[in-house]
This record gives structure tokens, sequence and C-alpha cells, in this order.
């Protein structure tokens, strides 16, 4: 079965199920297609035989159906890494929809994933954006539907070796996010949680992790409400003070995951 016809035939199932208010959310079952589809294995081999190895540890499918993302969506993606959600996302909103991708310019490493996705036929309702994580200024006000970060929340507290300066204010960053978002848009946030009561900065700059209580304060100051979590995630065995990458917990952490809502 071809990727196309795999995505279409979810969308419109999809769409047919939909209310007045446009297509219905795509369920786990509805990203089958996507993470089953020949051209994760074919094309761009090192990098989609390392897609297909995260999808057991990342459960993709439960976390995206949290989301409740909508074929024709438009969505921002905060910290892109290295394309893994941004090709799932891509397909799941269809050619109606638009993803735009972010990423630091610091994170250098974005630049030949993506290029390697785009060249293989991937993310073509995608726009790269690269900016700090308060500066959002190529994206017009009130137009994005979702906007997603996936650990990645700790980064406005980590300070790289190549970006002294930082990579973006909590303050700022939570009103761009704002800004950007529709009234009544969401904000989804996911990261290594870190120990209950540890400093910010302290937290990301050693182990890349941040305590949820803090993403749930700066979203809440923002003027964001809380609608939801879900804990497809969530490690107890992880006891919150191994960096992230450590190979004892990599993949395996435990993970926060939120949804707020921009009022209006």
């Amino acid at each position: 079965m071809k990727l196309a016809f795999a995505v279409s035939a979810f969308a419109l199932l999809a769409m047919g199920c939909s209310t007045m208010g446009g297509p219905a959310p795509l369920a786990a079952a509805d990203y089958s297609a996507i993470l089953a589809a020949p051209d994760r294995a074919m094309k761009l081999e090192a990098l989609q035989a390392a897609d297909q190895a995260d999808d057991a540890a990342r459960k993709p499918a439960e976390v995206l159906a949290f989301m409740n993302i909508r074929p024709g969506e438009t969505i921002l993606e905060l910290e892109g890494g290295r394309g893994w959600y941004s090709r799932i996302l891509s397909e799941a909103i269809g050619p109606s929809g638009k993803l735009y991708a972010q990423y630091p310019p610091e994170f250098a490493y974005g630049d030949a994933a993506y290029k390697g996705r785009q060249d293989a036929g991937q993310l073509k309702n995608a726009t790269i954006v690269k900016s700090h994580f308060d500066d959002y200024s190529a994206i017009a006000s009130g137009s994005v539907d979702k906007v997603i970060w996936i650990l990645g929340p700790h980064e406005i507290y980590f300070t790289p070796a190549n970006a002294p300066a930082g990579l973006g204010e909590e303050t700022k960053t939570y009103a761009e996010i704002k800004r950007v978002l529709k009234p009544g848009g969401e904000f989804i946030a996911m990261d290594h949680a870190a120990p209950a009561g540890e400093d910010k900065k302290a937290s990301a700059q050693t182990n890349h992790r941040v305590d949820p209580a803090v993403v749930l304060a700066a979203a809440k100051a923002a003027g964001f409400t809380y609608v939801d979590k879900s804990d497809v995630l969530a490690n107890p065995s992880d006891d919150r003070t191994k960096r992230a990458f450590d190979p004892t917990v990599r993949r395996h952490t435990d993970q926060f995951l939120f949804r707020f809502k921009k009022p209006g």
C-alpha cells in the first residue's frame, strides 16, 4: 500500500466521523499506516531505521492521540530535532495541513536531517523555522492550531557552549507560543521529569530535565488554561537524577505530557 493512499484512507475515515466542527481527532490506531509505511525502511535507510527503532519506546501513536491531531491543522513543532515527530505529524495533518518545524540555528544537526527528509519527498507541507524559542516572528499571530514541544521545554533553561546568551527567555517564549496560537488553540508540552523542587537551570544544564511544576507554572503565568495530562510515558522506576542520555534510562526516562489551551 502506498503511503499516500494509506494516509488518505484514514484521513477520510476521520473526516467521515467528524462533527460540524471539522475533522475528528486521529485516534492511536489511525497512526498505524504512517508508522508501518514502507518508506520508513526504504528511504533514508539509516535515519528511518532509527525512526522505527524508537517507535516502541516513544509510543508515538498514543502520544499523538492525546494531542488530538486533526487532518488540515496548522502545527508549530518546537525543537524538531532530526525530524522524527515532524515526519509523522506531516503525514497526520495531510496535504491540507501545514507544519512549521522549528529549531535553533545552534542545533546544526537539524540541517542535514531535514534536508535529507525533504530530498526524499517527505515534509511536503512543512516550513523550516530556524530561530530561538522566544522568536517565531516568521509565523503570523493567531494562525496556529497547536504548538507541540516534545522533550524540549528544559532548553530555555539550558545554555549550550555555542549560545552563551541562551536559547530563549522563559516569559518571552511562552508569550510567543500564546501569540501564534488561535483562540482556543492548544499547547502540548512533554519533557524528561526532574525531581520536584530542583532548580530549573541546574536540572537543564546537568541532566536535560525539568520539574513538571516549572512548566505548569510558566504556562499558567502566560495565561494558558490547563486541560489534561497523560502518563503514557511515565516511568516510576526512574528516580529522575540521571542525565536523560544516560544509557540506563535513555528513551525510558520518567516523562510528563501536558495539554494546555489558549483562552478564547
